[in-house]
């Protein structure tokens, strides 16, 4: 038999009859929480061939190999030759020892925490590299605890994407494409004594061209322009797509004593994305002086027949000083409360524009009557056939307004049955009247159209309309639901506000919203009260 053939035949039959189970990496990385075992395996066919029992004995770093007492830790178990953890914890750290007659094997025995935030441990990833449009297969299979596994799953990047009652899940058996790659997770549930375990193996499969050989390029544009503040530190980061053995560096020209706080950062790994090779240089400035500023440093990627360089320049950050915290806070406040305050007086202005007009005018001293060449501030227009039902209104305007506006506000009124002359042309005087006077009054009443005011009426609206020198003033006594009985050419004026009398207030107090809204409406004129009057001209108070 030719020596080959021997060797290859021998090494079949120690296989076989070894085991599957066995362990012989020396150096063993398992994760908290999870079943783990060790199997004392001989390495000799004679000592296969006997029935001793195995030694196991733990040591760590400042204890000598001590035998191990099963009896202190129900979790561990020792069945035939193989020592079975349930579970394994963090405290199970350290090198076992296996004396199997004249043999000896060892393990170190590495327990890494399980993280929390994903559905594998990082340094238990065994990586797996496949070309686009190659055979993909992943297999989930358990032979040592396949006993005790009642639940198979399987998940790619944490989400699951097959499951299985069974010890196993089928095969996934494909062609590769990009969209394959990530972390493919096979996670066992174990069932034992009534408890559950689980065994996650989890397997990086990357999804590389079937074709390797790119055109190197440093990613980003040809100049990237950098502000910085002398003083602190920078990081400026280079990345370029690449071949596996193309070669990535930082250069930059170096002179006695310049740069020496310019250092380069080798640790950050290639990575493959959608079947593309890619890799990083950082190059960190700590402390950036004046000699780092205007200064270009190069990032090239190079293989036998490319090379592509990308700069970066450092320049001085503009001084454009923030607004310190306090003072934006303090601004926003301000503006805040200004806006609340003008809101609030425009509020106030409109609710009490009444009031603040004759404020204006006392303060001011204000008098639209000197210079115009009228006689009366006002005419007074009412229904002059008196009749019992009509009294209200025939007192209000012989008595009432008189005693109110002319002695105790000071304007001088002209009333047709106090200052018309008898005997003279009624329509004619009437009309001279109305044009030496600035405003007219008038008294409405469901009467009030009548012969005897119908020109007085017509006149007045003349001036106002036409003339524009006289201004009406409409007083209603009583309430009147329908103003059709009025001319239409009324409602040409641009401001038809109706002033409602109310006896029980008004009578009562000269401080009263219609005695303010009258003078309001009446000309502005230096207020002369009379002596004995008992008020004086109100000051503010809310417009109903």
């Amino acid at each position: 038999m030719h020596r080959g053939q021997l060797f290859l035949t021998l090494w079949v039959i120690v296989k076989s009859t070894s085991g599957e189970d066995c362990i012989s990496r020396p150096h063993l990385n398992v994760v908290e929480g999870e079943p783990f075992y060790l199997k004392c395996c001989p390495f000799s066919s004679a000592q296969r061939n006997k029935t001793a029992t195995p030694r196991w004995c733990r040591s760590n770093q400042s204890h000598k190999c001590a035998e191990l007492n099963l009896s202190t830790s129900p979790r561990i178990t020792l069945r035939k030759d193989i020592l079975e953890f349930w579970p394994v914890e963090l405290e199970d750290q350290g090198s076992y020892t296996c004396y199997l007659g004249h043999e000896t094997r060892k393990w170190m025995i590495n327990v890494t925490r399980r993280d929390k935030h994903s559905c594998f441990t990082e340094k238990q990833v065994k990586s797996k590299t496949v070309g686009v449009t190659k055979s993909l297969q992943i297999t989930c299979n358990n032979n040592y605890y396949k006993e005790l596994i009642h639940r198979t799953a399987l998940y790619k990047d944490c989400e699951k994407i097959s499951k299985s009652n069974l010890s196993y899940l089928k095969p996934i058996l494909k062609k590769a494409e990009f969209k394959d790659q990530g972390y493919y997770s096979c996670v066992f549930s174990l069932l034992r004594n009534g408890k559950l375990y689980n065994i996650t193996d989890t397997l990086n499969i990357t999804i590389l061209r079937e074709r390797s050989d790119v055109i190197p390029v440093v990613l980003g544009p040809q100049l990237t322009r950098i502000e910085v503040e002398l003083g602190e530190d920078v990081e400026l980061n280079c990345s370029a797509l690449l071949n596996k053995n193309d070669y990535l560096y930082w250069n930059f020209q170096k002179e006695e004593g310049l740069h020496l706080n310019v250092h380069q950062d080798n640790k950050i790994p290639p990575w493959t994305a959608e079947g593309k090779t890619y890799a990083s240089k950082i190059l960190r400035i700590q402390k950036v002086t004046e000699s780092n500023l205007n200064f270009l440093y190069n990032c090239t990627v190079v293989n036998a027949g490319t090379t592509d360089t990308k700069s970066f320049i450092l320049l001085r950050k503009v001084d454009t000083a923030d607004i310190p915290g306090h003072v934006f806070t303090g601004g926003m406040i301000a503006a805040i409360v200004v806006s609340v305050a003008v809101l609030c007086l425009g509020v106030v202005c409109v609710i009490y524009r009444v009031d603040l007009a004759l404020c204006y005018r006392r303060w001011m001293g204000r008098d639209e009557t000197l210079t115009d060449g009228k006689a009366y501030d006002a005419f007074v227009s009412y229904l002059r056939e008196y009749r019992p039902e009509h009294g209200e209104e025939y007192t209000f305007a012989v008595e009432t307004l008189p005693m109110a506006l002319e002695k105790h506000f000071g304007y001088k009124l002209c009333i047709f049955e106090r200052d018309v002359l008898p005997g003279g042309a009624v329509v004619d005087e009437i009309h001279s009247l109305i044009k030496k006077s600035r405003r007219l009054i008038i008294v409405l009443s469901k009467s009030y159209m009548s012969n005897e005011v119908r020109y007085e009426l017509e006149s007045g609206l003349h001036e106002a309309l036409v003339e524009r020198k006289i201004k009406i003033i409409l007083i209603q006594l009583a309430p009147v639901s329908d103003f059709t009985f009025l001319p239409q050419s009324l409602k040409l004026l641009k401001s038809r506000t109706v002033l409602q009398w109310k006896a029980e207030e008004s009578l009562s107090s000269h401080n009263s919203r219609f005695w303010k809204n009258l003078l309001y409406l009446m000309p502005a004129k230096v207020i002369k009260p009379d002596k004995g009057g008992a008020e004086g001209l109100p000051v503010l108070a809310e417009v109903s």
